[in-house]
């Protein structure tokens, strides 16, 4: 389960079919010296099962991990454990549908070791065909609006600002029929409906993982926000930070495209510890807070005194969101609902460092190593040994 790969005058990691050059930020070039790149698999998780349709046991919930260790040397105290997104997998962190070096690409340069997910029944760990787990997927029209030509369709007041998605054509890049938005869609998958169900496996295998490879620091992304807090619940000792991108929120409703109720916990599906313990999440007396700026929703948070979110007060966190996506209307939600919890919580609005055009999918977008470096620098002031 390991492989190794040296070229002349730079470095190459190869995972599946894809190649990801080795990098300078400053210029997005190959410059390092020839040094191996090790990597490895493994899974962790799981469960044997009784599956009737093959009147044998089976396993499920296992959860495919890919170990990348920097040519350089380990040079960071911890880990990087990467989680995607709804609809994809580890590939996300690989390299950008145009074909330029990935965040994975960036911390490696970084001297990190890293660790990339994909989902229990996402990608590379198995979804049973007959769990009970419904399963969906998004439409190359959902992806356009929500993702990747959010300018065009305007379903949210900041989208108009949406201009880092690659492409050189303002017309037709990001949209079905373009070279790169076809790659990227290509790249997505079916995902489990069931975000209790999601959430439930995930816990058990991120906690998993911990145990295996020791304390680390969770980057997480828009669905695997909320992984990112569960996982830290039952491993709080193990884990040194969250730098969550666009987290999954906001809290207990949706926003921008629907207003039905969700995340019933406050920002998990599932039970999270609280202090005073909450026996259900009916406990979590809430209030709505009105917005202070006519493009950002209202939020629900608890109802003072609130419960504190014991096991998370100990961990730094780092929530960024950028300026077109529509993420932008509600995240601040998320954050006060942490900082009322009691979680230490830095807030990173991308064009309040004059980063902008940005939308959902940042890691893929023509800045991604700008904003990768942002995250750098931040695990490098905040995270102790």
């Amino acid at each position: 389960m390991v492989r190794y790969l040296s070229i002349a005058n730079t470095f190459v990691i190869l995972v599946a079919s894809n190649i990801i050059k080795g990098f300078t930020f400053e210029e997005n070039t190959c410059a390092k010296d020839s040094r191996p790149v090790h990597r490895e698999y493994f899974y962790v998780g799981g469960e044997y099962v009784y599956d009737a349709s093959s009147q044998g046991f089976v396993m499920t919930g296992q959860m495919y991990v890919e170990h990348l260790t920097s040519p350089y040397g380990i040079q960071q105290p911890y880990p990087l454990v990467l989680m995607h997104g709804n609809a994809m997998t580890g590939t996300n962190w690989l390299n950008t549908p145009d074909g330029r070096p990935g965040w994975a690409s960036y911390f490696l340069q970084q001297g990190y070791d890293i660790y990339i997910i994909d989902q229990p029944a996402r990608g590379r760990s198995i979804w049973l065909p007959n769990s009970n787990m419904t399963v969906t997927t998004y439409s190359a029209n959902m992806m356009e609006e929500r993702f990747t030509a959010t300018s065009f369709y305007e379903l949210w007041p900041q989208a108009i600002l949406h201009t880092q998605w690659p492409g050189d054509n303002n017309t037709s890049k990001g949209r079905m029929g373009d070279q790169i938005f076809d790659a990227f869609y290509a790249s997505t998958v079916q995902f489990v409906a069931s975000e209790v169900s999601v959430q439930t496996m995930m816990q058990k295998a991120g906690a998993a993982l911990l145990d295996k490879i020791g304390a680390a620091i969770l980057l997480t992304h828009s669905q695997s926000g909320s992984f990112g807090w569960l996982i830290a619940d039952i491993r709080p000792n193990l884990v040194k930070a969250i730098v969550s991108i666009e987290p999954k929120g906001p809290p207990f409703r949706e926003a921008v495209f629907s207003n039905k109720s969700s995340r019933s916990w406050g920002i998990t599906d599932i039970p999270i510890t609280y202090d005073p313990i909450a026996n259900s999440s009916s406990d979590l007396l809430t209030v709505e807070i009105p917005s202070i700026h006519e493009n950002y929703t209202s939020c629900i948070l608890q109802k003072t005194p609130a419960r504190t979110l014991i096991n998370l007060v100990n961990i730094s966190v780092l929530i960024e969101t950028s300026q077109a996506s529509y993420h932008a209307v509600y995240d601040h939600c998320t954050v006060e609902f942490l900082r009322q919890a009691g979680v230490k919580v830095d807030f990173i609005r991308l064009e309040n460092i004059e980063i902008y055009g940005n939308g959902h999918i940042q890691m893929m977008e023509k800045n991604n190593l700008h904003i990768a470096d942002i995250l750098h620098q931040w695990i490098r002031k905040t995270v102790l040994i």
